[in-house]
C-alpha cells in the first residue's frame, strides 16, 4: 500500500453516490419490474497487488461522493409515520446514553459506545451500508482522490516493520534519498519498528501538510547502517490507470486498478497513446479492481460504445435516486475489438463497465466470475466529521440484470469469496454458482445471468501450476522483495542508463544471478527443495525480473514482463478472433 492508503450518478443535483451489494430484484427489465485452498494458493496471488501498493481487494467498493444537503432533507424523504418512529427511537437512544453517562458505575467513552451501536444497527441492513468514524474518513477516501499531501512512498507492514517497497518517482521521499528496501524505524521521535502499529497510525505519521518536514530514521539492509533523512512533504499524484502498452503490434493493454476522480482522463491518455502506436484491439484489465466513482466508469464505457445505448440504470425507494446513463458522444475507440479481463476481485464500477460492454455485445469477457456487488451507497457527512454510507438504490446492467449476490446472512456473505477457493469455483467452470433462474439476453441474443456477479464469456481457471511450499516460504519471508531491492540498489546506475525496451527484451536472470538469489534465500532460512523449485522456477525468475523492472521504470517495467506468463492475458490474445466476431455483430447493429 502507499501512504494514501464508489460510481456516482451524475443526476441534476450532481450528488455523489456509492454503489454496493444488495438483494437482487427479479428479472429486472428496463421497465424496472422485479428480476441472489492452501495457504500458498491464497497468499501468493495476492503478493503482486501488495507489492504494487494496491491493497484494495475489498476496499472502497463504491461510486460517488457526498451531498451535505442530503442529511438535512432526510425528513422530507420520509412519510409522517416513519418520521415519528425514527424520532421516537432517537429519543430512546439519547435516554439510554444519558443514563449511562450519569449513573453507570465506571467511566466510559460515549463516542466509542455510540460508534459501536451505530455499526451494530447498520449491520441489520445490508453488507455495504456502513459507518466510518471521523478519524478514518480521510484515509478511506484517499485512494480515490486525485492527489494527496505526504512523503510519497509505497510501503508494506512486514513483521511489525514499515518496509519501503519503493519511493514514488520525483516524490519528496525520492528526493530525500529514501530507497526501496529501507526499513523505517523512527518517524521524528516516535519509534515505529518492532512495536504494534497499524496502517491508521502509519498514515497519520507520514501524511501531513505540504512543505511540512518530517525526520525519518531508516535502516538500510544492504549497507547495514542507519540513516536519518529529512523529508519535506509535498503533493503526491495518484494514478488509477496503472499502465498502457502494446502487447503485440496491433493489440494494446490498459490496466485500471480502481475508479478514482481522474480515472477517465488517465484512461483517455493511455488510449490515445496506444492508438498512435497502431492499436487495433484492446485488452482492458479490470482484475482486482474494487470499484470507485460511477461517472468515471460510465465515461469509460461511452468511449467504447457507439450510439445511444444504455450503460447502466438505478432504481431506488425514492424517484430522486432513479437514473439512466446512456452513451451520448462519439468515442475514440468505438470500432476496435475489446477484451475485458475480470476476476473475483472485480467489483462495483468494474462490474458496471463489464456488464454494459457484455450486454451490448461490445466486448468479450475473459476470466472468472466477478464479485457481485450491485447496491448504490450515498455518503452522508455527520456533524462530528464521521460519515454514513447508506444504500439508497440498486443498479442494473442494460439487459435489466442486477448482479448483486445474495446477502441474507451477512456472515456467509463476508466469507463468500473464500468459499470460491474451497468449493473449486476458481479452478473449474462447472463449480461456478450462477443463479440460472435469472436469465437475460444481450442485444444479440446471448444468454447472461444476474444475481451473482458478471460471468465471463470465456472462463480461465486460477493458475496454480507453480504453487509449492518452497515458493510459499519465499514470499512469506519477503525474500523476493528483499533480494531485488538490494540487487537493484547495488546496480542502480546500470539500470538507469538502460532503456526499458532493452531491459524487457535482453535482460535475463542468468545462472549466476539465480544462484545468488538461491543463496540469499538460504540465508533467510528458506530450506531449498530442488523438486519444488523446478516447478516454481519459471514463475520465480519472472517475478525477479519484473520486480527489478518496477523499481527502475515503475509499471512500464513491470507489466510487460509479468504479463508474459499471465494465463488470462494469454487467453485474451488467443481469443481475439471471438472479440472480432462480437465487434462485427455490434457494428451491424449500429
Amino acid at each position: 500500500m502507499s501512504e494514501s492508503n464508489s460510481g456516482s450518478s451524475s443526476d441534476s443535483s450532481n450528488e455523489r453516490l456509492i454503489y454496493t451489494r444488495s438483494t437482487p430484484k427479479e428479472n429486472q427489465a428496463k421497465t424496472k419490474s422485479s428480476p441472489s485452498i492452501s495457504a500458498a494458493q491464497i497468499k501468493l496471488p495476492i503478493f503482486t497487488a501488495i507489492a504494487l501498493g494496491v491493497g484494495l481487494i475489498f476496499g472502497a467498493r463504491f461510486f460517488g461522493g457526498n451531498d451535505n444537503s442530503f442529511s438535512s432533507s432526510l425528513v422530507g424523504l420520509t412519510d409522517l409515520q416513519t418520521e415519528e418512529s425514527a424520532s421516537d427511537q432517537a429519543k430512546k437512544i439519547r435516554q439510554v446514553l444519558s443514563y449511562i453517562e450519569d449513573y453507570y458505575v465506571d467511566t466510559v467513552n460515549l463516542t466509542d459506545i455510540t460508534d459501536h451501536g451505530i455499526k451494530e444497527m447498520l449491520s441489520k441492513l445490508d453488507p455495504h451500508t456502513s459507518y466510518i468514524p471521523s478519524k478514518d474518513v480521510e484515509m478511506m477516501n484517499s485512494q480515490l482522490e486525485g492527489d494527496f499531501e505526504g512523503i510519497g512512498v509505497e510501503f508494506v507492514l512486514f513483521e511489525d516493520t514499515i518496509q519501503v517497497i519503493m519511493p514514488i518517482p520525483n516524490s519528496p521521499s525520492s528526493k530525500a534519498g529514501i530507497e526501496a528496501g529501507d526499513r523505517i524505524i523512527k518517524v521524528d521521535k516516535t519509534p515505529v519498528a518492532n512495536v504494534k502499529i497499524d496502517n491508521r497510525q502509519i498514515f497519520d505519521l507520514l501524511r501531513g501538510k505540504k512543505n511540512s518536514k518530517v525526520n525519518l530514521t531508516v535502516f538500510r539492509p544492504y549497507q547495514n547502517k542507519e540513516l536519518t533523512l529529512t523529508v519535506e512533504r509535498g503533493t503526491i499524484p495518484t494514478n488509477t490507470v496503472e499502465v498502457g502498452y502494446m502487447l503485440t503490434q496491433k493489440t494494446g493493454y490498459i490496466k485500471v486498478s480502481r475508479f478514482g476522480m481522474n480515472t477517465f482522463k488517465e484512461f483517455e491518455t493511455q488510449l490515445h497513446k496506444l492508438l498512435r502506436e497502431g492499436m487495433k484491439d484492446l485488452v482492458l484489465d479490470l482484475r482486482g479492481n474494487p470499484g470507485g466513482y460511477m461517472d468515471q466508469a460510465v465515461k469509460m464505457v461511452d468511449e467504447l460504445l457507439a450510439g445511444k445505448e444504455m450503460i447502466v440504470y438505478t432504481d431506488g425507494k425514492k424517484a430522486r435516486f432513479d437514473s439512466e446513463e446512456k452513451a451520448h458522444r462519439t468515442g475514440d475507440f468505438e470500432e476496435g475489438a475489446v477484451v475485458v479481463l475480470l476476476d473475483e476481485g472485480s467489483a462495483s464500477a468494474s462490474e458496471i463497465v463489464a456488464g454494459a460492454l457484455q450486454d451490448n455485445d461490445r466486448a468479450l469477457i475473459v476470466g472468472r466470475r466477478s464479485f457481485g456487488k450491485g447496491l448504490v451507497q450515498k455518503p452522508i457527512n455527520l456533524r462530528d466529521g464521521s460519515e454514513l454510507r447508506l444504500t439508497i438504490s440498486r443498479y442494473y446492467t442494460p439487459s435489466g440484470r442486477s448482479i448483486q449476490k445474495p446477502y441474507s446472512d451477512t456472515t456467509d456473505y463476508s466469507l463468500e469469496i473464500m468459499e470460491r477457493y474451497t468449493n473449486g469455483e476458481l479452478y473449474h467452470l462447472d463449480s461456478s454458482k450462477m443463479d440460472t433462474k435469472h436469465i437475460y439476453k444481450t442485444t444479440h441474443g446471448r444468454t447472461v445471468y444476474g444475481s451473482g456477479g458478471i460471468m465471463p464469456d470465456i472462463f480461465v481457471s486460477r493458475d496454480t501450476s507453480y504453487f509449492t511450499p518452497y515458493i510459499d516460504s519465499l514470499f512469506s519471508k519477503n525474500v523476493v522483495r528483499d533480494w531485488t531491492s538490494t540487487y537493484y540498489n547495488l546496480n542502480k546506475e546500470k539500470f538507469k542508463a538502460m532503456k526499458v525496451e532493452d531491459f524487457i527484451s535482453n535482460f535475463t536472470i542468468d545462472k549466476n544471478l539465480e544462484n545468488k538469489f538461491l543463496s540469499f534465500a538460504k540465508s533467510q532460512k528458506v530450506v531449498f527443495n530442488n523438486a519444488e523449485y523446478q516447478i516454481s522456477r519459471a514463475f520465480i525468475l519472472n517475478q525477479l525480473k519484473a520486480s527489478i523492472g518496477k523499481l527502475n521504470w515503475q509499471n512500464e517495467g513491470y507489466y510487460p514482463i509479468i504479463n508474459q506468463e499471465d494465463k488470462e492475458v494469454k487467453t485474451a490474445l488467443e481469443n481475439l478472433n471471438k472479440a472480432e466476431e462480437l465487434k462485427k455483430y455490434y457494428l451491424e447493429k449500429e
